[in-house]
């Protein structure tokens, strides 16, 4: 098992961790600030380091059970087994990752009770498909989204009973996509400090600590995807 320190401090940039297994496919630790590619969010990239070599990490992904696997660079030298490694994420492209991630939380806000059909984070472009019949006009969207960001609202992960969505199914707006179960404790993300709070949804992803931090953001484009899709893709200004 691989402790997910990301998931209490997404702010973390820097880590000591010990080697659980290393091989030129997979370097796998006991704890990591890397994400792990799932969600529809891109897993990190950074640096394991140790005396006398450093492996350029190209990927994170999940592996068997709950351990997350480092993938090394090819030709990337390796950690012994046992050895302690200082990891260091590429915080420029995880910081993006995390504004555009909290985006498109604000992107449900401004198009309430409407479910997700899909989506996909990326540092250039970001975007979520709704279950829409007809496509909404773009610039209302732009606006009223750079307003609920300007707006300065706290965000922060917090743990709940898994038998929280047992009563309040509605919180899960992605269709595509379900939470795990099974686990006995649920990782909601909640923008806003009042009551009711902006946005309140299950995800296991990495975000801004307040929604100043994401800056100003531009709605590129709506397609129809289909008949009952519209995609609405955005990046930051």
């Amino acid at each position: 098992m691989t402790e997910r320190l990301f998931l209490d401090d997404s702010n973390l940039r820097r880590m000591q961790a010990t080697v659980l297994s290393a091989t030129p496919e997979a370097i796998a630790l006991d704890r990591t600030i890397f994400y792990a590619r799932s969600g529809g969010q891109p897993g990190d990239l950074g640096v394991l380091r140790w005396p006398g070599g450093e492996a350029a990490i190209a990927d994170t992904i999940k592996g068997e059970g709950e351990t997350i696997l480092h993938v090394p660079a090819p030709g990337a030298a390796l950690p012994a087994v046992g050895a302690s490694v200082e990891g260091e994420i590429d915080w420029e492209r995880r910081h993006r990752l995390m504004r555009m991630h909290t985006t498109l939380h604000l992107l449900c806000v401004v198009l309430p009770g409407i479910a997700v059909t899909g989506g996909a984070v990326g540092a250039e472009k970001s975007r979520l498909d709704f279950n829409l019949p007809d496509p909404p006009a773009k610039e209302p969207i732009e606006q009223a989204l750079n307003e609920v960001i300007a707006a300065g609202h706290p965000v922060r992960a917090e743990w709940v009973e898994e038998s929280v969505l047992d009563d309040n199914p509605a919180m899960v707006r992605t269709l595509s996509v379900q939470p795990p179960r099974g686990l006995g404790r649920l990782r909601l993300l909640r923008i806003g400090a009042g009551e009711p709070p902006v946005d309140l949804q299950p995800c296991g992803g990495t975000h801004v600590a307040n929604t100043v931090e994401i800056g100003r953001v531009v709605v590129q484009k709506i397609e129809n995807k289909g008949r009952m899709n519209r995609r609405i893709t955005i990046t930051l200004a």
